[in-house]
């Protein structure tokens, strides 16, 4: 199904983008490497990826059109994405094709949803962003929690990590959110993003056995805030994180991810827990698998393989709920996903 595609990977170098790259070789694309440095995408060569390299910069549109020329779809995998994922959108419209970036910064979602639903719309052009662990994967879960729900009161996704040692990437795309902040902290609430100034709750989170219950922090909020209000009429959307891992990421000193096995995946576990609540009721889908790194690329290669094979719902600017029949396509993660998605209603505990 996916072969002759061509697919370009924009920060094909980066810890992330390496991850998709190898998982669009392993599906049967074709990647075109792209990104700043050239002698970085040279020494992707030497590592076993002998693909097509195409140097690049968002300062420079016609060095961008350059690299997506031939392409069918564009990846980006480069942060901070409030730098880049404008200028590789302009140029996937330019070239026709679909655009699908994995950022987890929530100001560049909004920007996106903002600065390109329109045009993306009025062009039939697909542009969906946040098709990452963060932001991506949380959306799919609660749109097929949700089932035949047309609406619901809460959402929450409480991530059980256990542990988490980011990349350069996940820093500096940090340190760009809280300067666009000044330093606040968001929450989704009443409809709308909140900025606030006081310090997040120190919760408990009931995550399902063999987990159990474990202190998260409250309101640590990730790109589901964005995913999901762009197509579920839900008024209050929460995320949790497991407090080590809060504890880790925040920590200067916490080292990057190491390999631990042979396709270069970290030892680090996660359970996401999703929950969407209507009246007295609730309903849950639950994902378990290993990196979250890692297990960002089948999430993004697969969104670009149903797009470019019609799978759809939409056109424009979409999250993975909104655009993609989300139980199908969870069910599709199932070799790097164990998930429990069995449909029903229970009363809320």
């Amino acid at each position: 199904m996916a072969a002759g595609y061509t697919v370009a990977v924009f920060g094909a170098y980066g810890h992330t983008g390496r991850f998709v790259v190898a998982h669009l070789r392993d599906r049967g694309f074709v990647p075109v490497l792209s990104g700043r440095d050239a002698d970085k995408l040279g020494a992707m060569a030497a590592d076993g990826f002998p693909h097509d390299a195409r140097p690049a910069s968002v300062d420079a549109p016609g060095s961008l059109d350059r690299a997506l020329a031939g392409a069918h779809a564009v990846i980006n995998c480069a942060g901070p994405f409030a730098t880049t994922a404008a200028p590789v959108i302009e140029a996937a419209l330019r070239a026709g094709i679909p655009y699908v970036d994995v950022a987890a910064e929530i100001e560049a979602g909004l920007d996106t949803f903002a600065d390109f639903a329109e045009r993306a719309r009025a062009a039939g052009a697909v542009i969906v962003p946040s098709m990452a662990f963060y932001g991506g994967l949380g959306d799919l879960l609660i749109t097929a929690a949700m089932d035949d729900w047309t609406a619901a009161d809460e959402a929450h996704v409480a991530y059980g990590l256990s542990g988490w040692h980011p990349t350069p990437g996940t820093r500096a795309a940090g340190a760009v959110s809280r300067q666009r902040r000044d330093g606040r902290r968001v929450r989704y609430t009443n409809g709308k993003l909140e900025y606030r100034q006081d310090g997040p709750p120190a919760l408990t989170w009931p995550f399902p056995e063999p987990m159990g219950p474990r202190a998260v922090i409250g309101e640590f909020t990730m790109a589901d805030v964005v995913t999901v209000p762009s197509h579920l009429p839900i008024p209050e959307v929460r995320t949790y994180m497991a407090a080590e891992a809060a504890q880790e990421v925040s920590d200067p000193d916490t080292p990057a991810p190491t390999a631990a096995d042979a396709r270069g995946r970290s030892a680090q576990t996660f359970l996401v827990d999703a929950v969407v609540r209507s009246g007295g009721c609730e309903r849950r889908a639950v994902a378990r698998g290993r990196d979250i790194y890692a297990v960002t690329a089948p999430l993004a290669v697969e969104a670009v393989a149903r797009v470019l094979t019609g799978r759809t719902r939409t056109t424009g600017v979409a999250s993975a709920g909104g655009i993609f029949d989300a139980p199908d396509f969870l069910r599709a993660l199932r070799p790097h996903l164990a998930l429990d998605l069995r449909p029903g209603t229970s009363p809320r505990g």
